[in-house]
């Protein structure tokens, strides 16, 4: 058997750092590459949140011009005498379509109207905010004393609670039989879920500066004199909005201990005890009541563009946060 002979220079032939001849980079070749391609990924994904943010400016500065041209005062209006309607719809909140911020506009060129001959409140609504509704009945009352002109209050479905405390504003309440009236009272809401922790072997961890900062945590344990201190600020709005229903209604109003309750009555009760006036609908107000049978609607009104703007703003909010996120902007 024959030995072949080894190459000229045996191992020494193959590549420095490799057993099979293989190239070997350096360390820093490899580290440098990463680099490089991780700067290129970082700049592609700025360069696609730079697009992004561009098209969503656009879009927005599109819906807000849409929600200019839709606002703006259309030809057609009647320049006779009529009937300003406004609307109080649904819940009475900071963010609603019946909170004061926007029907308070709408109250203004209502009476501001030398051809508006009243204003006339339309509900349908459960109520709401105490706050939002003491604004709106007391820009009501300075706005009916300012023009000298009559409102009436005229109910559909339900005016309750807070919507009832607009309504009394009005010179005259007027409701269906069936109408949902009342609900002369303050409440405050929220669930103690203390022990369903217990039940789980989970522990509510509640940090706080102030011993009273955390009392409304539906996981803590609500103390007397916490509980003691809610009810005494909840009977001070009840009082006040007792004061609005008083002054509004004055000796029509029939009291009795239930009047302010907090029960609810249908429109046949309520005028028994006086929280309305007569039996009545809004064409029936405008025609025998105003003496003007055009109703012009002047609630103003959250199109469509105003609507998709702000939640457009919101999404653009949250894109933002993730955006500076995932550039290492934001910790």
């Amino acid at each position: 058997m024959s030995i072949p002979e080894s190459p000229p220079g045996g191992a020494a032939a193959a590549a420095p750092g490799s057993a099979d001849g293989a190239l070997v980079r350096p360390a820093w070749q490899a580290v440098l590459e990463q680099f490089a391609r991780d700067y290129l990924k970082d700049r592609r994904s700025e360069r696609r949140w730079r697009i992004f943010f561009r098209l969503a400016w656009f879009v927005l500065v599109l819906l807000v011009v849409l929600a200019v041209i839709e606002s703006a005062p259309r030809a057609g209006v009647p320049t006779g005498p009529h009937t300003a309607l406004i609307e109080i719809r649904g819940d009475i909140d900071l963010d609603g379509e019946a909170s004061a911020e926007n029907l308070v506009p709408g109250l203004r060129g209502a009476f501001e109207e030398p051809n508006a001959q009243a204003v006339v409140l339309r509900f349908n609504s459960g109520g709401g905010s105490p706050v939002q509704a003491g604004i709106l009945n007391d820009e009501v009352r300075r706005l009916k004393a300012l023009h000298r002109k009559r409102v009436y209050a005229v109910v559909e479905e339900t005016c309750a609670s807070g919507a009832y405390y607009v309504a009394v504003a009005a010179d005259e309440i007027y409701a269906n039989r069936a109408s949902v009236i009342g609900s002369i009272g303050v409440l405050m809401d929220g669930f103690d879920l203390s022990g369903t922790l217990d039940k789980v072997g989970a522990r509510r961890r509640l940090i706080a500066a102030g011993e009273n900062k955390g009392m409304t945590d539906p996981f803590s344990p609500m103390t007397e004199a916490q509980r003691a201190h809610v009810k005494t600020m909840l009977e001070q709005i009840h009082q006040q909005f007792i004061g609005a229903v008083r002054e509004g209604r004055g000796p029509r109003l029939k009291e009795t201990p239930e009047t302010f309750s907090g029960l609810i009555w249908n429109g046949q009760q309520a005028l028994e005890q006086g929280l309305i006036d007569h039996f009545g609908t809004l064409d029936e107000v405008a025609r025998q009541v105003v003496k003007a049978d055009e109703v012009v609607d002047y609630t103003p009104k959250q199109n469509v563009a105003e609507r998709l703007a702000r939640r457009f703003g919101a999404s653009i909010g949250a894109g933002a946060a993730k955006a500076m996120q995932a550039l290492g902007g934001l910790r």
